[in-house]
């Protein structure tokens, strides 16, 4: 994935909706923080920008710090904030910003569909409410719809991590890939059944080390679904694209492979 134009897609959408520039970002269900990293690389003195990222697993917190330690810089670093806790019901005082509100909230790599009932959703929105401005946006990343009515294979995501040690030597590479083409789907809950697969390879010749698979229970979204949500939710679908990329439209039967909804604090 390229992160850069990811991240500039998400700002000029962000604006486009609001009318105002996002100078505080709150990165839900963040893992590894890349687009939240990257946003306070591209930024300019004058943005003034800040992330804060939430995630319940201590372990992704641990290594979005040392991601950000190694790409940002101390100014950088010290607008990067990362909470450890539900995305349901988080509280973002201890990010040293408490009395601000946040401009625009990220919601990507389909982390939405860990919640896999309806109340849980709106629980999560709803949250998010609380803390965003008014006309503040919610971005929101999910798989296509193709994907639910089984139109298509089943999309999958993918990143690597490379191991080093404390000196610095490299030991290998983690891939983690998300979804397989025969992974089970329950077309009454619209729950499948997503296999995560991890691959640890040696830095030199030497054959793959090791290889562990699991499931993963995901939700899948319709648009009219994702209308409805943001209803009760306290906001509307601003707009709603095919991709983290301007101009393709969510009903690009070529270019969209994926749901990205806008929504707007009302």
């Amino acid at each position: 994935r390229d992160f850069d134009e990811e991240v500039e897609f998400l700002l000029n959408a962000h604006k486009k909706i609001s009318g105002f520039k996002a100078h505080r970002i709150l990165d839900i269900a963040a893992g590894p923080a890349r687009h939240g990293i990257t946003a306070l690389q591209l930024a300019s003195d004058k943005d003034n920008l800040s992330v804060t990222c939430v995630d319940l697993s201590p372990e992704m917190a641990e290594y979005a710090q040392e991601l950000a330690i190694e790409g940002l810089m101390e100014k950088e670093r010290s607008n990067f904030h990362y909470i450890i806790d539900d995305i349901r019901t988080f509280d973002v005082s201890g990010d040293g910003n408490a009395d601000q509100q946040f401009d625009s909230a990220w919601i990507l790599l389909g982390s939405l569909q860990h919640l896999t009932k309806n109340s849980e959703v709106v629980q999560c929105l709803s949250r998010i409410h609380q803390v965003l401005r008014p006309n503040g946006t919610v971005i929101i990343e999910l798989p296509h719809p193709r994907e639910t009515f089984s139109m298509v294979d089943c999309t999958r995501n993918s990143w690597n991590v490379p191991l080093e040690d404390e000196n610095d030597k490299e030991l290998g590479e983690l891939r983690i890939v998300w979804g397989d083409d025969d992974d089970e789907f329950d077309p009454i809950t619209q729950v499948r059944q997503l296999t995560i697969e991890m691959k640890l390879t040696g830095a030199d010749e030497s054959d793959e080390m090791q290889s562990v698979r699991g499931v993963v229970p995901t939700r899948l979204f319709t648009v009219m679904e994702v209308d409805a949500i943001a209803q009760l939710s306290g906001f509307k679908v601003a707009a709603s694209y095919g991709a983290l990329e301007e101009g393709v439209a969510v009903d690009d039967e070529i270019a969209a492979f994926r749901l990205v909804s806008v929504l707007q604090k009302v």
